[in-house]
């Protein structure tokens, strides 16, 4: 059955009472520590042969084997499958039919929302199924106050909005931005916004950010380089991309709206939250006197366009993603143009 999201918690506190959990979305690094959670439940020592065994594509042949396998040490066992596809549809009905208390874990990141594996186990009162997908907003701030928090570090609201904005959509590099953090801080500090600068300014979202203000400006040359350093060097997504230039643009027409109803430039950047990186408010303030409201509105559409374009199935969202890039850089320009008459 499907998990909704407010069940989530408790069932991964709780993983005993099901038979199969599957685990499936885009945020792969969630995946991941939701499967580890749910299996530490069952034997906190995830290392131990007799109780936990992993299973990768190439051992898919071994499910059936392992779930019926006893322990030889007693208690529960985990079966833990990476890389779960509809392939495994036949193997999981003939795992159902089994009487056996080993919980299978199965990790199934892009898995679509037709799949028959899917399907089957939406349907199976003994099985969950959760969806993974990269948390926005403030789902994901209250991820990262909660893992700072686990950690015995507090996070002022600014320093937090501005990590959240700027955190990676997968959850495995956010974590690790926030077991950098706990190093800075150590147990029982307090971070400051200049603190989170300091330890994560040179973070991987830090190119994303670097191509959202140069294509907003009309520099193709800055935007092209950082772009093509964000997928390459630093492995972003072009969902991740678009998410980036999504969220510039709401800021940048959050202060065109307050610019057009009477504050001046300065007033209206500085009521923004979190505040622009004072090393960007050059650039933030040449793209906001260049962009008109509804300009930004257009713009923010097509990115969202962009997004969804980039998750459909084949798609060349690498090859849509630079492109989108270039026409906002050379609206820009046209933009900038007119303006100077």
């Amino acid at each position: 059955m499907k998990i909704s999201p407010r069940a989530i918690a408790s069932t991964l506190r709780d993983p005993g009472a099901w038979h199969v959990l599957m685990l499936h979305g885009e945020d792969a690094g969630l995946i991941r520590e939701r499967a580890t959670q749910a299996a530490q439940v069952i034997t906190p020592q995830l290392d131990d042969p007799f109780r936990v065994a992993i299973l990768g594509r190439d051992a898919h042949d071994r499910i059936v084997e392992e779930c019926t396998a006893l322990s030889l040490v007693g208690g529960r066992r985990v079966v833990w499958v990476r890389e779960g596809r509809d392939g495994l549809t036949a193997t999981l009905k003939e795992c159902l039919a089994q009487q056996t208390d080993t919980l299978l874990i199965i990790e199934a990141p892009g898995l679509e929302s037709r799949s028959r594996l899917r399907t089957l186990l939406e349907k199976a009162p003994n099985c969950a199924v959760i969806a993974c997908y990269p948390e926005e907003g403030r789902a994901l701030e209250g991820s990262i106050r909660q893992m700072l928090g686990a950690l015995g570090v507090q996070i002022d609201p600014d320093a937090l909005a501005w990590f959240a904005e700027r955190a990676s959509p997968d959850r495995a590099a956010t974590r690790a931005e926030v077991e950098k953090l706990f190093l800075f801080a150590g147990e029982g500090g307090r971070l400051t916004l200049d603190d989170v600068r300091a330890s994560i300014g040179d973070a991987a979202s830090v190119s994303l950010e670097d191509a959202a203000f140069a294509a907003m400006v009309g520099d193709r040359a800055a935007a092209d380089l950082a772009i093509e350093r964000a997928m390459t060097t630093d492995r972003m997504t072009p969902i991740a991309v678009a998410r980036a230039l999504l969220s510039h643009i709401h800021r940048l027409r959050r202060v065109r709206l307050a610019m057009d109803s009477g504050q001046g430039r300065a007033e209206a950047m500085a009521g923004l939250r979190p505040p622009v990186f004072f090393r960007r408010t050059d650039a933030f303030g040449r793209a906001v006197s260049v962009w008109s409201a509804p300009a930004l509105m257009q713009a923010a559409e097509q990115t969202q366009q962009l997004e969804l374009a980039c998750k459909q199935t084949g798609s060349p969202d690498v090859v849509l993603c630079k492109r989108h890039i270039a026409q906002l850089t050379a609206q820009a320009r046209i933009m900038a143009r007119q303006r100077r008459g």
